[in-house]
């Protein structure tokens, strides 16, 4: 619409396969109930390496500051975006074999200088605070609405612990934990 900004993706979220995305919904909800814009790609390190290579080295012109990579397997979509970009990656192991522990141990290892950051295996929410937080050392109003999120998973905890007492109170004794 004329007259209004444009908005411009801040995260990008790339992932090897089409077959990925069930994970990383996760990943495009949260960064979007932050008010974080995000692009989306499908590049395959081994089936379209050079696809990948400039989506990432592409990535900071086209106004992303943090990238999100799930990958199983060799997962090796995260390196190969660390590699062709000096921007944050976070790489997010799929559980596609070995339950996600070889995914998981290919973006912790990767070789000095060339740094990923690594979530837990299907771990695609995190990876969105994480680029949220990140986000929000340079963007105050992110902040707060990260601070906003924390007190209210704080507040979601407290609620959760009543009802378990007050269950626990209604109990006949031999039911009790």
């Amino acid at each position: 619409m004329q007259g209004e900004p444009r908005r411009t993706a801040r995260v990008g979220l790339v992932m090897g396969s089409d077959s990925d995305w069930p994970v990383m919904k996760a990943a495009w909800d949260q960064l979007h109930a932050l008010g974080i814009e995000a692009e989306l790609a499908v590049a395959s390190a081994h089936r379209t390496p050079e696809r990948a290579m400039t989506w990432a080295r592409t990535a900071a012109e086209r106004g992303l500051r943090v990238i999100i990579a799930a990958a199983g397997g060799a997962a090796h979509l995260p390196g190969v975006m660390a590699a062709w970009t000096t921007l944050p990656v976070i790489g997010v192991p799929i559980a596609a074999s070995l339950e996600g522990l070889d995914a998981l141990l290919s973006i912790a290892q990767m070789p000095p200088g060339v740094p990923v950051a690594a979530v837990g295996i299907n771990g695609a929410r995190n990876a969105a605070l994480l680029a949220a937080e990140i986000l929000a050392l340079s963007d105050p109003e992110l902040a707060g609405r990260l601070h906003e999120l924390r007190r209210r998973q704080a507040d979601q905890v407290a609620e959760r612990e009543q009802r378990l007492l007050q269950t626990v109170e209604h109990s006949p004794e031999g039911e009790r934990p």
